[in-house]
């Protein structure tokens, strides 16, 4: 290495001790959503589902797709819990909410099939939601237990309300 380099080097690692070490930059290891924002999150789409009229599952997964939260509205159906974790599951995973997935994978289109894999935990239709802090994904969201059309708007306000929380 020249000392050009390693002067680059030193410059850009100083940059980023500098950005971890400000307050305001301090979130969970790599940037993913807390298990605080997770519970704040569910209380919130929770009051949502229950003006909606419907109780509802709502599962927070962390950028690598690991469950932060899974919050069980009374007499929820007990398949949406499956249904709300691979919903969060598939668009951590994939980077996209589940309703494009639903659009990319029709017959025809360049993600057909794509359901058939990862042992069948992708979900192709609506009420997954990327979660973003600062333009970059820091979780999933899924929600489950409505029709396509509520679990869809119900993961369209917990993305909108995750911007207000972080």
């Amino acid at each position: 290495m020249d000392e050009q380099m390693i002067r680059r080097i030193v410059e850009q690692t100083v940059k980023q001790v500098e950005y971890a070490g400000k307050p305001e930059n301090q979130v969970s290891a790599g940037g993913s959503v807390t298990l605080e924002q997770a519970k704040e999150l569910a209380a919130q789409i929770e009051r949502k589902a229950a003006e909606m009229g419907f109780p509802a599952v709502i599962a927070v997964v962390d950028r690598a797709a690991r469950p932060v939260a899974v919050h069980c509205m009374d007499d929820a159906y007990i398949a949406s819990f499956d249904i709300a974790l691979n919903k969060a599951y598939t668009s951590a995973g994939l980077k996209m909410s589940t309703a494009e997935l639903g659009r990319l994978s029709a017959p025809g289109g360049p993600l057909y099939g794509i359901q058939n894999t990862n042992g069948g935990r992708i979900v192709i239709f609506g009420g997954g939601e990327t979660l973003e802090r600062d333009g970059r994904i820091a979780g999933a969201l899924g929600v489950s237990g409505g029709t396509l059309e509520q679990d869809t708007a119900l993961a369209a306000y917990g993305k909108e309300v995750f911007g207000q929380i972080v």
